[in-house]
Formats: structure tokens, sequence, C-alpha cells
């Protein structure tokens, strides 16, 4: 027979498996509850390092002040007791010297006892209690015998400090509770704990003001941190305390800074994006308008189908750049770099806008040097670089002024480098345009309204390409007047020379 299922509710039914049934609480990645604070963590470090530092240095203290105390009466009982002996060895008599040196020893509760020596029997010791019973009677004989006793024993649930001496008569035995011994001691033990206790409080205090005045530049740039988080940009925070802490307040506020500049710059990109796009959309919403409302002639209908396609091609092109320069950005463009012949694909270029330029008035030229050129490349991306270098330089150049395409092998400091440069004889670029020229609608911004401009975003797509694919691209001033925009590329490095073989000859 099969045993039957449990019970709901039992330990072995629960679904959690814990013996009350009841569901356990899940950890998360976070601990439980809140964290502490910077500021709490560092003041229960220091008051613990202060509590700490306190407890072993009393301890320390305290047994070192105790032995010292300790010593000190053994020393001065020592030194009582070989006066005493010394007392005797001049023949005083016992009883005066006994009633003496009771008295003089009274204040400070040293006990006294002698020696007494029968004409029969065994030597006994005659005199206060505790002295009387602080040696054996072993250890009296060997006092009469001439040895000398210092003592630490236990005797009645009391620790005693023994000093026993031979005298030309018998002997002399003091002895004195330790307690009594290291009185002083003891107040001054009493004084040396009070004073670490009130070192301790004061330790915490500075802890608590250390760990406040150290945590206040940190919350200070939490909460300016929290403030960008919230759009925030108008923040400044001091940048004082220790060198990180500054440190970290100073890159916050560079942070802070970059930001705004980034927007700012953003908001002016799609100023300027939203504007070209409004210019052609309002064209062709214009003639698309008036083409439903049958206002245009037949005459003028292929002129307005021309320019509704104009317009189109324009937007085309501006969305294609925006959609280049953004994968751009996010390095999405896939990138198929091969070897190839810059030479090669310049000859190629030039073809094609001979032929543009032609068409311009404008005078067009390729300057090749007859070598190849070998560079690792993506061919489709390079000859969009080109072609970009060479619309931008035909939009600007007048008629009969010149654009030049060359390309050929670096020299100096370029040596090792495919150097390719377009110049043109357009109204050229300024030494404050020069740094600028390849961030996206900087010029585009600067001579809108002054000269034929794109889309401004052209040159930033070139920089991008190039940086891409391993190169760097530079802008100047031509030697034809205008600008001259120069891409180098490291060259394909030649492949190693084979080794020489050594032929032989079968038998």
């Amino acid at each position: 027979m099969s045993a039957p299922d449990p019970p709901t509710g039992s330990p072995t039914g629960s679904p959690t498996g814990s013996p009350t049934g009841s569901p356990r609480p899940r950890r998360t990645g976070r601990r439980w509850g809140r964290r502490t604070t910077l500021r709490t963590r560092i003041a229960l470090l220091s008051v613990g390092i202060a509590v700490l530092t306190s407890i072993v240095g009393g301890v320390i203290s305290v047994n070192l002040l105790q032995r010292a105390s300790e010593q000190t009466a053994r020393g001065s009982l020592a030194a009582i007791a070989d006066e005493a002996q010394a007392t005797a060895a001049t023949g005083v008599n016992a009883e005066v010297g006994q009633s003496r040196a009771r008295r003089a020893l009274q204040s400070l509760n040293i006990q006294i006892a002698v020696v007494r020596t029968p004409a029969t029997g065994s030597p006994t010791l005659v005199g206060d209690t505790l002295a009387r019973r602080a040696l054996t009677p072993e250890q009296v004989t060997s006092l009469l015998a001439g040895n000398s006793y210092s003592l630490r024993l236990q005797r009645g649930g009391n620790t005693l400090l023994v000093e026993a001496r031979p005298t030309g008569a018998g002997g002399i035995v003091l002895a004195q509770r330790r307690g009594d011994a290291v009185a002083l001691g003891s107040q001054a033990l009493s004084q040396l704990t009070w004073s670490l206790v009130v070192t301790g409080l004061v330790a915490v205090v500075l802890a608590l003001l250390v760990a406040w005045r150290l945590s206040l530049p940190l919350r200070r740039t939490a909460a300016a941190a929290s403030a960008l988080a919230r759009g925030d940009r108008d923040i400044a925070v001091p940048e004082t305390g220790p060198r990180e802490v500054a440190d970290v307040a100073g890159s916050v506020n560079r942070l802070a800074s970059a930001l705004k500049h980034s927007e700012a710059r953003q908001r002016e990109f799609l100023l300027s994006v939203s504007h070209d796009l409004r210019t052609p959309l309002t064209a062709i919403t214009g003639y698309a308008e008036s083409l439903a409302d049958g206002v245009i002639p037949p005459d003028r209908l292929a002129m307005v189908g021309t320019v509704i396609g104009d317009e189109a091609k324009r937007l085309e092109r501006l969305v294609a750049d925006l959609l280049d320069l953004a994968r751009l950005d996010a390095a999405e463009m896939s990138m198929h770099p091969v070897p190839l012949d810059l030479a090669a694909l310049v000859d190629s270029a030039g073809e094609v806008w001979q032929r543009r330029c032609a068409a311009e008035g404008v005078t067009f030229a390729t300057q090749v040097h007859g070598r190849p050129v070998p560079v690792v490349g993506d061919p489709q991306r390079l000859r969009q670089a080109v072609d970009g270098l060479l619309e931008n330089a035909l939009r600007v150049t007048p008629q009969g002024s010149p654009v030049l395409l060359a390309v050929g092998l670096g020299a100096g400091p370029d040596t090792g480098m495919a150097v390719l440069q377009v110049r043109d004889g357009g109204p050229g670029l300024t030494d404050s345009d020069l740094p600028v020229a390849f961030d996206r609608s900087v010029l585009y911004e600067r001579y809108r309204g002054m000269r034929q401009v794109g889309t401004g975003l052209g040159l930033a797509i070139v920089h991008r390409i190039i940086e891409r694919l391993g190169g760097r691209v530079e802008a100047g001033h031509a030697p034809e007047g205008g600008a001259s925009f120069t891409i180098r590329l490291p060259l394909e490095p030649e492949p190693p020379a084979p080794r020489p073989t050594h032929g032989h000859t079968k038998s």
C-alpha cells in the first residue's frame, strides 16, 4: 500500500520547506534595510578606535602601575627591615627596639615580630599576629642561621609582603598587607581610570565632529549629483575637504559644465536640423496645396514637379546624413577594411567629379604620382568620405576656380602614411574655423546666409569615418586660396620577405 499524502500545511507539504509553512523572506541583491551613511561609519570607526585604545592603554597602565607600586612597597619594607637589623646590631635592648619599631611602623600598617630563643625548646616568634604567622618553623630556624627572607605570601585570604632579617639576638620579621602597601598606588590608579574615561569621552566627541566634517563635502556633492539627475545644470560644488573629496567635487563641477555645453550644442543642432527640414517641407507642402487647389497652370506643372522632386531629394539627403552620423556615433556603421590602392580609388572618383565640376564651370584636377598607395580600409566608406569633401568644396568654389584631389606617400613627419588632400579655390576658412571644422553644424551656423552651405553634417561624417578607419583628417589653408582638407591613413605594412630555400639533388 502507498503511504498517505501529508496533510496541507505540514512541514513536508510546505511549499517553502520551512517548519511552520510560512514563506521565508526573499533576499535581494541589496542588503535588508537602509545602508549606513559614511558619517555613521566614520564615527563608529573613530569611536571604536578611541574606546579600544583607551581600554588597551588603561589595562597596560594599570598593570604597570600595580607592579611598580608593589615593587616600591617591597623596596621600602626591605629598607625598613635593614634599618631595624642595623639598629638591633648596635646592642639596643630587644624589647626597647621592638617597642620603638612598632610605634614607628604603626602609621604604615607594618606589623613586627622578633624571634625569641629560650634556653630550652624551639625558637618562637613574638609580636603582631601577621608577622608571627608569616614564617614557618623551618624558615625561622634558617633565619637564626643567618639567612634573610623577602617573601610574598598568602595568609588568611590576604597577600602579605614579608621581610625577615637575622640579628645578633635572634631575628626580626616585618609583615604588611599588600593593600596597605599599595594604597598610594591605588589612589593614583583611580585617578588614572578617571583620566582614561575623560580621554575616551573627548575622543568620542572629536570623532563625531571629524566624521561630520569629512562627510559634509560628500553630502554636498551627492546633493549636486541628484540635482544633475533632475536636469539642473547651474550648480557649483565647493571644492573643499581632503584632496580626494575635493577631486570628486571638481569632477562633478566639470561634469555639470560638460553636460550644459553638450545640451546647448544639442539644442543648436536640433534647431538647425529643424530649420533645414522646415524649408523643403514648406516648399513641398505649398506646391502640393497649389496642385490640389488647381491654381498651377498646365505650362508650369513640369517646373513644379521638378521643384518638389529636388526638395524631396534634399530631404532624403538630410535624413541619410542624420542616419549616417547617428550610426557612426553609436559605432553601428559596419566597416569592412580590406587592402586597397588609394591611388586607384582617387582615379575612379576623379572621373566622376571631372564631369560634375565641368557642369558647374569649376576646374577639376587630380594629382596621382603614378605609384600605388596601399592602405587597409573600407572602399565604400573611403569613397563616401572623399565624395563628402569634394561636394563641400564644389559647393563653395566659384566658377573658374580650381578644385584639386591629390594623393601620395607621406614624407617627413608623415612617413609611413598615405596622404589624400582635397583643396579648393573658394572663400576658405579662418584660423578660428580650423579647430571646429569637423564639429557638427558649427560652420553651418557661422556661414549660413553668407555662402552656400549644406546640412552641416558632411564634415562631421567624414571625421567619424576616417577616425573609425584608424586615420585622421585635418582642415587647413590651401595654396589655391581656399580650404584644404587632408586625410592621413597608415600604409599597409609590407609582407615579410620570403626566406631563401636551398635546393637539393635527389640521387
